[in-house]
């Protein structure tokens, strides 16, 4: 028996506040993450290091992200699932007070590292609270209104938080942070039903996972697929500047497009899932493939370029929300822990598509040929969950028992 069995489902009179509650945990974790990047200058001089030393505090935060997913979820299993969530959202709400505190480049980096720790296991475990509030029939909807917080973060939060920033000192916006993550834990303890402790899990049960042929599958396709989309977007910046030659303001303009997508993505993401996930995710892949060789060709062009940028950003949702489903089901009775790896992933994909990126732009092909760097990574990522669907199925028919003849 999972989470999702129908006769263990939690009952609750405010379904939509639980998931508005969940999703104001995801919309907490997507302000931290991507305001780092537009408060960069203001941290380096705080910090007293140039731009690019201080942009790896940004790598220690997806650090944090690959380590604490499954180690923190893995441990966490026996745990109530809502007060699991309580825990993880505070603990994310600590860890902007430490950065907010910290003095220098090393405790920075160390804080930012801390505050990356709860955020994929929160996503796990908010992905089985919201699926347990539902019928089996309406979870994708369901786990996409928790993504949607995180996708809203990158519309609402992260302009919001950034101009904090620059307006109150780079500090403020970490203790911001502090404040959404406690009304968060608030919203939780009042709306969140209560679900029983799985007194059965064990860390090792937990991370027999990852032995699962399809949970490895999953996990390789979001590594190296999503790669494709940050490719590309991590160096939207200089794109809008050098080759479209455009003002630094124009810059904003095209991260907006960005988070429409993700939000627009997000919502139509839970309605595909509900119809076929593996199809979704095939036919998300396929499409940023092809949203990306046109964006090669229109990047001069700034209003067909911010329409593929609202494309890509949409498309990343759809992949990113569609491959968690997966992984929760390919990991059986872990599938906490399949819903954090996929963050994990994730996070790896944005190194991996900005260092192959930037060994492109490197090799003096410009920073267009991203795109093609971001074509190959999703094609690789669409063959590898290809490759994932065969194998299950060509598993399931040897299985079978065969039917005696006459």
């Amino acid at each position: 028996m999972t989470a999702l069995d129908t006769n263990t489902r939690p009952r609750t009179r405010h379904v939509s506040l639980a998931l508005i509650a969940l999703a104001l945990g995801g919309f907490a974790i997507g302000t931290t993450e991507f305001m780092t990047m537009g408060l960069l200058e203001e941290i380096a001089a705080g910090i007293d290091r140039t731009n690019a030393e201080t942009g790896h505090i940004i790598t220690a935060y997806a650090f944090g992200v690959v380590v604490g997913a499954p180690v923190i979820v893995s441990l966490g299993a026996r745990l109530p699932k809502k007060e699991l969530a309580i825990g993880l959202i505070l603990a994310l709400g600590v860890g902007n007070a430490i950065t907010a505190v910290a003095s220098g480049y090393l405790p920075v980096m160390a804080a930012r590292f801390v505050a990356g720790l709860p955020h994929g296991a929160y996503f796990g475990v908010a992905s089985l609270l919201a699926a347990s509030l539902v019928r089996p029939e309406l979870r994708g909807r369901a786990i996409s209104s928790v993504m949607l917080g995180l996708s809203v973060a990158t519309v609402a939060g992260v302009p919001a938080s950034t101009l904090l920033g620059q307006t109150l000192g780079w500090r403020s916006a970490y203790w911001a942070v502090l404040v959404i993550a406690i009304a968060a834990a608030v919203m939780i303890f009042v709306f969140v039903p209560h679900s029983p402790a799985n007194t059965d899990a064990s860390v090792r049960g937990e991370l027999a996972a990852l032995k699962r042929p399809q949970v490895l599958f999953a996990v390789s396709a979001g590594m190296v697929g999503f790669g494709g989309l940050f490719a590309m977007y991590s160096y939207i910046a200089p794109m809008v500047t050098k080759v479209m030659d455009l003002s630094d303001a124009w810059v904003a303009a095209f991260t907006l497009a960005f988070g429409i997508g993700s939000v627009l993505g997000s919502w139509g993401a839970g309605i595909l899932a509900d119809w076929d996930v593996e199809r979704s995710v095939v036919g998300g892949f396929i499409a940023t493939a092809l949203v990306l060789v046109a964006f090669y060709y229109s990047a001069p062009y700034v209003v067909p370029a911010l329409l593929l940028v609202v494309g890509v950003g949409a498309l990343g949702s759809i992949v990113a929300i569609n491959l968690q489903i997966r992984l929760m089901d390919a990991a059986g009775d872990a599938q906490m822990l399949g819903a954090a790896l996929n963050h994990s992933a994730l996070n790896i994909a944005n190194g991996l598509g900005a260092f192959f990126g930037s060994i492109i732009i490197s090799a003096g092909y410009g920073y267009r040929a991203t795109s093609w760097v971001g074509v190959v990574l999703a094609s690789l990522g669409l063959l590898i969950f290809v490759a994932g669907i065969a194998f299950q199925r060509r598993t399931a028919a040897s299985s079978r028992p065969l039917t005696p003849v006459g």
